[in-house]
């Protein structure tokens, strides 16, 4: 397929409990602009079918049979840049590898179908989102000490060190956008600079490592 039917988001559901799957599917098929278009109950059906399908979402399990989730992201990413929202009951150090693997968001199965459907949304704009009570998990890790090969902080501007403490903060690139002045499409320029000189490939990683080194937060202010 090569256009996406009626310009919908197109997403595929990786969860090795079938109740589970059928109930995501029925929750998201409510929204006209959604189409699950597969499902996989394992990880090595979730790289097949995601090379096979192409979608721009992949709702997946933090642990899934038969291939460690971090390989299955890694796989499917190294493929194609889709995003990839990790959708589970697990509140672990998990976490970290699955973000820093490429994961987009991370919601529990505590949130509310309001909630998975703006994380969708969010994600597939290209932004990251994160469930209140993980963020307990990024401070931690942001906490501890981890040695990094190179010192990125001075290479990076006034300006782009203002979008990346915003982006850690849960800002999207509209809401960057309009707290700076900027446009949107400028907003997504200074990030991929900002990815560029911190030698990360997302947004995701771009923040960990902001929160790590002391340059942004989670707090407010």
């Amino acid at each position: 397929m090569t256009e996406k039917e009626g310009d919908k988001t197109r997403i595929l559901l990786a969860d090795n409990h079938h109740v589970v799957r059928q109930g995501i599917r029925g929750l998201l098929e409510r929204e006209a602009d959604f189409e699950v278009i597969g499902e996989a109950d394992n990880g090595l059906d979730a790289v097949r079918l995601a090379h096979e399908f192409r979608p721009d979402i992949i709702i997946l399990e933090a642990r899934i049979p038969k291939l460690d989730t971090v390989e299955v992201i890694k796989r499917i990413k190294s493929e194609y840049p889709v995003a990839v929202l990790i959708l589970t009951y697990y509140n672990d150090d998990q976490i970290i590898e699955l973000l820093i693997a490429g994961a987009d968001g991370y919601l529990l199965m505590t949130a509310r179908i309001e909630e998975l459907v703006r994380a969708i949304r969010v994600i597939q704009n290209g932004e990251f989102i994160c469930d209140p009570l993980v963020q307990k998990r990024l401070l931690k890790y942001a906490a501890s000490p981890r040695p990094v090969a190179l010192n990125f902080g001075e290479h990076l501007t006034i300006r782009e060190a203002e979008i990346l403490k915003l982006a850690a903060k849960g800002l999207g690139n509209r809401d960057i956008a309009a707290y700076l002045g900027l446009t949107e499409r400028t907003v997504k320029g200074h990030l991929v600079n900002i990815f560029g000189k911190m030698q990360v490939g997302s947004r995701t990683e771009a923040v960990l490592e902001a929160l790590k080194r002391g340059w942004a937060s989670l707090e407010d202010g």
